[in-house]
């Protein structure tokens, strides 16, 4: 199983992995989790809202937008707290 993604040169450690392909363009699916010390990096990464995904153990690399985004917890901001996240990347063609 995957265990990692790049977006936009941040590594992120994936707990579960889907890869579909739909209409020629790649759609990925990933669970992992955001500590509150890792809320406002991945916060920040996701509000970019373009990027350049890379799946390393795949060989595989696009352009990709959010399709879907959901999170467990919104207020990070606890120390200690670790929010589960669920993200759905679609490839965008340019």
């Amino acid at each position: 199983m995957t265990k990692e993604i790049l977006l936009n040169d941040k590594l992120i450690h994936v707990e579960n992995y889907k890869e579909e392909t739909g209409n020629g363009l790649h759609n990925i699916i990933i669970d992992f989790k955001v500590t509150s010390e890792d809320y406002h990096d991945i916060a920040t990464l996701l509000y970019e809202g373009i990027f350049d995904v890379k799946v390393p153990e795949r060989g595989l690399a696009f352009r990709g937008k959010i399709k879907e985004y959901s999170t467990s917890i919104t207020n990070l901001y606890e120390k200690g707290n670790v929010g589960d996240y669920h993200l759905s990347l679609i490839e965008v063609r340019m």
